[in-house]
């Protein structure tokens, strides 16, 4: 007789950025009161940027999630915590090695420090690895600056979940910015062989297309709702089992209504998704369904985009030195001439506003070039490993079938 473990997680991008996210504090009053009714096991947060926002979900949901962990890392802490009804036996938190650059102040991902944290929990005798993640952003599309960073931070979350996936069951929840068939997708699903409930799921409710941006929710610009009413989905439950496991996704469905209740704004810019995985012990090895021929496709993609990264940043550093020498030599200039009269307060503020970008030139031209460049090189010779294993495989499968 088998035995069934079902399994009810939940996943909700908070947007909780304190002074700038809009209705901030009622909507994580109402996420941790949703949170509060017992209706989930697993719950994944991400963009719970403030320590006090976490610490009133924690007081709200003690009886229905009595277990939790919030993974502090940056300036602001990661925004990602994890909640769960069943008692968290071990934690670790990875951040990425590239993640946007300290003077896009406007973008702030740097300063997030985001990254995947993982808590191990056991739900009867099924140990589970709960993983959390948020990717940087996508702000343009069509002209993404960003691409090289989200390519590596999607390889290097399937490395860390490949490496550390020795539970029974593993299940990502997060805000992955990426959608589905693109490069970031195609690497987290194909190298850690994760499954996407969307996909497997034998019940989605009607209503459940995209989880960002869609004309279903209060915060969407209505110009982009009426260009794409349903919105890109960029959030994810991904799962996968250990061999004599099976798990089957029973539902995928959107928890929360369009707003909250008694109110006219959504829960937040992002949808909560939810989905129900029962756990049944099987003799029977189920098949991965990884498609060698486009893994292999999608890593030699990701290496040509860190190439690409690479000379754009060797580029990048003969711009900051040259446009360091034009400031030193502007600053060479103004020592030692007396200014004319009536300027005197202006030159020396010039000479400040001089200096302080001859700093920034020659940081950006030297350590954090050799940083970012030393991250991306990091990350490309980890694809070319995970490469040249996956060729030598179809190499060695062809001289046995031979």
């Amino acid at each position: 007789m088998s035995v069934e473990t079902d399994i009810n997680v939940f996943t909700l991008n908070c947007w909780g950025i304190p002074g700038i996210s809009k209705d901030r504090q009622a909507r994580m009053n109402a996420i941790a009161e949703e949170l509060a009714l017992g209706k989930y096991d697993i719950v994944c947060l991400q963009e719970v940027w403030s320590e006090n926002d976490y610490l009133n979900i924690k007081k709200k949901t003690s009886q229905s999630l009595p277990f939790s962990h919030y993974f502090y890392s940056g300036v602001f802490g990661s925004g990602v915590c994890i909640f769960s009804k069943y008692v968290i036996e071990d934690t670790f938190f990875h951040q990425w090695p590239v993640n946007g650059y300290i003077h896009k102040l406007h973008h702030g991902d740097w300063f997030g420090g985001k990254g995947i944290g993982l808590c191990k929990v056991k739900c009867k005798d099924i140990t589970i690895n709960i993983y959390s993640a948020h990717l940087h952003a996508e702000y343009n599309r069509w002209n993404d600056e960003y691409m090289a960073h989200r390519v590596l931070q999607a390889f290097d979350m399937s490395q860390f979940i490949r490496l550390t996936s020795t539970a029974d069951v593993v299940i990502l929840g997060g805000d992955l910015n990426t959608e589905p068939g693109d490069l970031s997708y195609k690497i987290i699903c194909h190298n850690a062989q994760l499954q996407d409930s969307y996909s497997l799921a034998k019940e989605v409710s009607p209503d459940c297309k995209g989880t960002n941006e869609s004309i279903r929710n209060s915060y969407t610009d209505k110009k982009l709702g009426l260009d794409k009413p349903d919105g890109k989905r960029i959030d994810y439950i991904l799962y996968k089992a250990r061999p004599g496991l099976m798990v089957n996704c029973l539902k995928y469905q959107f928890p929360l209504p369009d707003k909250v209740p008694e109110e006219t704004f959504s829960f937040s810019d992002h949808e909560a998704v939810q989905v129900t995985l029962r756990a049944t012990m099987s003799e029977v090895i189920g098949d991965t369904g990884l498609d060698k021929h486009e893994y292999v496709e999608a890593l030699n993609e990701s290496r040509a985009i860190c190439n690409a990264a690479l000379a754009k940043l060797n580029q990048d550093k003969r711009s900051y030195w040259i446009y360091s020498a034009a400031l030193f030599l502007t600053l060479l200039c103004t020592i030692g001439s007396d200014a004319p009269y009536g300027w005197f307060k202006a030159i020396n503020i010039i000479r400040i506003i001089v200096t302080i970008l001859l700093c920034f030139t020659v940081f950006m031209a030297s350590i954090w070039n050799r940083t970012e460049v030393n991250a991306i090189l990091t990350g490309k010779l980890g694809i070319g490993v995970v490469h040249a294993q996956l060729t030598n495989s179809n190499l060695n499968e062809k001289i046995n079938n031979s």
